[in-house]
């Protein structure tokens, strides 16, 4: 036999086969049901629906056969597919294509062939509906017009699982963006928290300065609390724009000075005087989400001023870039986090019970957020740490 013929547009052919998911499934009524009827009104032995991807003729229904799949140089569906019409062999022994062919020559015997092509809307044969038998036969042409219109029954079944598959992708992608704008609602409140804390204390300590007198620390610490409300006011918006679509994550991205974004968070989390923030030695521009990129280290840079007892505290942030990927590490040297918990600290709702500098306990969200928004960037974070001495978060973000 000669070298596979193959249709025009092969590899979008194959890719449009591929958008069904229906390779390799088990059988289904539906289809088999029109494998019945083919067989039974063209009085064949045999009556498949075949599939055609890059190797093999598969099978989605079968009559008259245990097969599931044969190599697609032995498969008479090869030649059917070339065109939009059905094709007939009425004796596969005197043809010149399937003469030699190891079916016809040898078990199952095939003589007598009748396929029509399963052209989709998009206009690519994906298989056929065929009959076989081990005899010379000729089809009427009521038998021809009932396999044809069956034919069309088979691309309606295709058509309807492909449409079913879309409803259920966007059911699960409507799931998955409820879920994450709860947990985006939450993190808001969770993050808010903070910033608002640090307006209270310079709004009192204000009052009862100009209580006394005016002067220029007054003045300072009016600028110091517009300043915090107006990032607080675009945190709030950006995470309102993102909260809409989980998708946007992705799609809005944008060049972001990393020592910028640390210096305005380490600012906005007012980091206490006992705490030393080391930032990368050297300044990165990175192109990434920037208000997810903030809520990541938001929300690590607070557990790690928060959850450190010691007399000098200290926070290292650490950047690497590769060619595919963006890695960071956020070092402290707070209380640590034993061995036992490293992976379901990022668990939602899990906290271990300790008290902050503040006299507070966590509420279990914040890590189980980063998580999220870490692997919404195609990326991965994990935990190291040596309890009572420190803690790593190391994670890494896809370019």
């Amino acid at each position: 036999m000669s070298t596979v013929p193959l249709p025009k547009n092969e590899d979008e052919r194959q890719a449009s086969l591929a958008s069904y998911n229906i390779l390799d499934t088990l059988a289904e009524e539906d289809f088999d049901s029109i494998t019945l009827l083919a067989s039974e009104i063209c009085q064949t032995p045999v009556a498949l629906i075949t599939l055609i991807d890059g190797q093999r003729q598969w099978f989605k229904s079968a009559i008259g056969t245990s097969l599931r799949e044969t190599p697609r140089e032995e498969a008479f569906c090869t030649y059917t597919i070339l065109g939009n019409e059905m094709m007939v062999v009425s004796d596969a022994r005197t043809d010149v294509r399937f003469a030699d062919n190891p079916v016809v020559k040898g078990d199952p015997n095939i003589v007598f062939y009748a396929g029509v092509p399963l052209v989709n809307n998009e206009g690519y044969p994906l298989g056929s509906l065929c009959v076989l038998d081990t005899e010379v036969k000729e089809l009427t042409s009521t038998q021809v017009n009932a396999l044809k219109a069956l034919s069309r029954q088979v691309l309606a079944q295709l058509e309807l699982r492909r449409k079913m598959q879309v409803l259920e992708q966007a059911n699960e992608s409507l799931l998955e963006s409820n879920v994450f704008i709860q947990k985006f609602a939450s993190m808001a409140a969770h993050d808010i928290k903070n910033p608002l804390s640090s307006i209270l204390l310079t709004s009192q300590a204000l009052q009862r300065r100009l209580q006394k007198n005016e002067d220029e620390k007054s003045l300072q610490l009016i600028n110091m609390s517009i300043n915090a409300a107006k990032q607080l006011l675009h945190m709030v918006d950006d995470m309102l724009v993102y909260s809409k679509s989980p998708a946007a994550l992705l799609a809005g991205q944008h060049n972001v000075n990393l020592n910028e974004l640390l210096t305005k968070i380490v600012r906005l989390i007012n980091v206490p005087e006992s705490v030393k923030v080391q930032l990368p030695l050297v300044e990165h521009t990175i192109r990434t989400s920037g208000v997810a990129l903030e809520q990541i280290f938001l929300n690590l840079l607070t557990n790690a001023v928060r959850y450190n007892h010691k007399p000098q505290g200290q926070i290292r942030i650490l950047f690497r870039e590769e060619e595919q990927r963006y890695n960071f590490k956020v070092i402290d040297n707070g209380l640590g986090i034993e061995p036992q918990y490293l992976t379901r600290i990022f668990e939602e709702k899990f906290t271990l019970g300790n008290t902050d500098r503040y006299n507070q306990q966590g509420t279990g969200i914040g890590l189980s957020t980063v998580k999220s928004l870490v692997e919404k960037l195609e990326g991965s974070i994990h935990a190291e740490s040596v309890y009572g001495e420190g803690t790593t978060f190391v994670f890494s973000i896809k370019k």
